[in-house]
């Protein structure tokens, strides 16, 4: 049974709205990535050297990234020997089925947060200004509230003209506290406070935010480590998560910050925000493969649902959808 089958049989017949999601958010790379593909497959009647040359090209300009690329097409060139595949048609399925594998490769670690049952977790939200930090942290206080946990939001990105008052809106519009202090104040002092209040409160999540310069990275780190030692004095074990929140549209970019954050701090997973607003949402695969950090929440739209916990192949058969819905 090909791949495109097996997604055919599991999604199209799906009422699950997250499918959809997936699907809806993903038409700017699917547009730009399978019509190139559908494009390549027309225009060469067997997969030979070129027809291999001209994909690389396709995936790399998809920001799949130069060395995810290299492994897809060495694994492509060993399936399409091993299955005797001649007609560029049938190698289709194979493309797909070889992103999920390379997404997944030998990582048997999943996508969910490490959420504690009865004892307060804590996240903790890095990531540059303007990636769409805030409204993540208030779309997923808002997830959380709709679950009926009790959570907490930290205003710790002090330095920043308007953070604090941003958080306070989300905060206002989810219905959750908002612990905060003076603009200029000390992060560190914040998050004390805010873990204070959080355990006052019986909450069950204390979302903390942080301050995204990356100007002066010793300096970035030093906030960031005394940010997670305060916080871990307060509550052993945590933070929990250290989610690194990402813009997908910034394609490249979003990688140079991402091998940043990851050495300033142990960032557990990625939340790739505007997947819905890029024709490159290759990323995903380059952010997981070159970097070992999974990718545990996407953006996929403007609505507050909108954010969703990331899934492989939910996610190739937003990119396929196309072709899997012809599948016979």
């Amino acid at each position: 049974m090909s791949f495109f089958k097996k997604l055919k049989d599991k999604f199209t017949t799906s009422t699950d709205n997250v499918t959809e999601k997936f699907k809806d958010g993903l038409s700017k790379t699917r547009n730009n990535f399978t019509s190139r593909v559908n494009d390549l497959v027309a225009r060469y009647r067997k997969v030979d050297e070129d027809f291999f040359e001209e994909l690389e090209e396709i995936l790399i300009g998809a920001d799949v990234g130069f060395d995810t690329v290299m492994e897809l097409i060495d694994e492509l060139k060993m399936e399409v020997k091993r299955r005797n595949i001649q007609d560029t048609v049938d190698i289709q399925p194979v493309i797909s089925e070889k992103l999920v594998e390379i997404y997944q490769g030998e990582h048997d670690d999943d996508n969910t947060l490490n959420i504690k049952e009865n004892e307060l977790t804590v996240l903790l939200f890095v990531g540059v200004n303007g990636v769409g930090k805030t409204t993540t942290i208030g779309k997923m206080a808002h997830m959380f509230k709709e679950e009926g946990k009790n959570v907490v939001l930290a205003a710790g990105d002090t330095f920043r003209a308007g953070a604090i008052e941003q958080l306070e809106v989300w905060g206002e519009r989810v219905g959750v506290p908002v612990i905060k202090q003076a603009a200029g104040s000390d992060p560190a002092a914040v998050m004390f406070d805010a873990v204070q209040s959080a355990k006052a409160k019986k909450a069950d999540i204390l979302i903390c935010d942080t301050a995204g310069r990356l100007q002066n990275k010793v300096n970035l780190m030093k906030e960031l480590e005394k940010v997670k030692r305060v916080i871990e004095r307060e509550v052993p074990g945590a933070p929990h998560e250290v989610l690194l929140v990402l813009d997908a549209t910034t394609g490249q970019n979003a990688m140079i910050q991402a091998k940043t954050f990851k050495e300033a701090t142990n960032v557990t997973g990625i939340v790739l925000t505007k997947l819905d607003g890029t024709a490159k949402g290759g990323i995903v695969l380059a952010i997981r493969n070159e970097l070992n950090i999974p990718v545990k929440y996407v953006g996929l739209g403007e609505k507050m649902d909108d954010l969703q916990p990331f899934d492989a192949e939910k996610y190739v058969y937003g990119l396929f959808s196309n072709l899997v819905d012809k599948e016979e």
